[in-house]
Parts: C-alpha cells; structure tokens; sequence
C-alpha cells in the first residue's frame, strides 16, 4: 500500500531533514513539501493525502490550527522542538509526536505504527465490505457465472459490453457500464472516468490524474475528478 505524505515546516533544515528520513520508506510518496500551512493546503486540494508531518511553531497557522482544518486526513505526526505542546497535539487527534531534531530510530518506530495501522484499516474495511457482499450472476458467452460482489476490483466500458476485472479473472457481459452501475449491488463502486468504475475500498492511492487499484493503473476523467477528492 503506497501513502501519499505532506511533510510541513517553516524551516528549511527541519524540511529536509525530515525528507530525507521520509524517502527511506518505500510505503511513503512524499508528494509536498510546504514551508507554510497555506501552501499545505494548495496541495491538499489536488491530492488526497494520508500522513501529514508537520512542524507546530509557524507564522499565520500553526500546526494544531492547520489540522483542526485536515481532520480528514487519517494520520498526523507533530514534529516540533517544543515538548509542551503535546497535550494539545493529542487534543487534535495526533497519531504521533517527535521532538526535534529527529532521530533514525525514533523517525523508524513512528513510521512502523503508521504501517501497521493502515494494514490494519485496510483488512479491517475488506472485512466490513465483505460482511455484507452480494453474490452476482453474470452470462459469459455460453455461461452463467457466479461472482462475489468484493472479488470485482473495477469495470470497463467496452461499447456495449462491460469488462468486469476481479482479483483472478476478467470477464465480458452484454450490458453498459451506466445501466451496471444503476444496479444497487454495484453501490460501493465510484464512476472515475466515462470509461472506468471502482470499487472504492481497493483504491490504493489517488493521484491528480490517475489512480492505482493494485495493480492496475486507471485514468481519472476530468468531470469525475470532485468526486474522488472528496472520499474518505
């Protein structure tokens, strides 16, 4: 699982410092940089980030008013050369807090929680979506078929057809990719583009124009783009 990370502080050394500790994890896409809440929050518009790190002690907004603002996003660590200010963090909904300067070690054991805890989210929204899965008929060609709802991973328009895509197999059915969706047992998919629906718990990670669904690649059309900057 790639997450997408914003790393924030008003102080340059700081910034790199914790870029560098950041790049040595292959679970982490640094996709900012910010010396300001206010170009954190430029970003935040055109990505959907999953790890925050940001500084406390900046001009304008502070860390804590910035994630007052970002609540949405699932883990935030302080990274601050003020240790009273940790109880306030956790009033924020910290996942974590490290004091500067930052230390391999300590850098490491935060980002083992991190990992943990979105494996965790992970098999946990597997189980849920799976505790209440229909099963699905499909004729392909000369045979019916029968699926489970949370194997699909995602559909395709093909004319008058629809790719369905699931973990082990494609399949091909006479009927249009709108008048699927139309369908309540497709209600856990999100239309991403004229050509392309998900399932919206294996969305691995979403990018200005593209998202990965394991690992597939799927293009973002441009009128779908609100929609899947605003799941959670």
């Amino acid at each position: 699982m790639i997450l997408n990370c914003l790393i924030i502080d008003d102080n340059e050394i700081d910034r790199l410092m914790a870029l560098a500790l950041a790049k040595r994890y292959d679970f982490l896409d640094v996709v900012g940089v910010c010396a300001s809440a206010q170009e954190a929050q430029e970003l935040v518009r055109k990505h959907t980030i999953d790890v925050l790190l940001t500084d406390i002690d900046m001009p304008n907004t502070t860390g804590l008013e910035l994630r007052a603002q970002l609540r949405h996003i699932p883990v935030c660590i302080f990274i601050t050369a003020y240790p009273d200010y940790a109880a306030e963090c956790f009033e924020v909904e910290a996942f974590d807090f490290l004091v500067k300067p930052l230390r391999a070690e300590r850098f490491a054991q935060s980002m083992e929680r991190v990992q943990r805890y979105f494996e965790l989210r992970h098999k946990a929204n597997l189980f849920e979506h799976s505790l209440g899965s229909d099963t699905i008929f499909i004729k392909d060609g000369h045979q019916k078929i029968k699926l489970n709802l949370h194997d699909i991973l995602y559909l395709e328009a093909l004319k008058d057809y629809t790719r369905i895509v699931t973990t082990e197999k494609k399949y091909s059915v006479l009927a249009s990719l709108g008048l699927l969706l139309q369908d309540h047992v497709f209600q856990s998919f999100v239309r991403i583009h004229r050509s392309y629906a998900v399932q919206k718990h294996y969305i691995d990670k979403i990018a200005a124009q593209q998202i990965q669904v394991q690992q597939y690649t799927l293009p973002i059309g441009r009128s779908y783009k609100d929609v899947l900057m605003n799941l959670k």
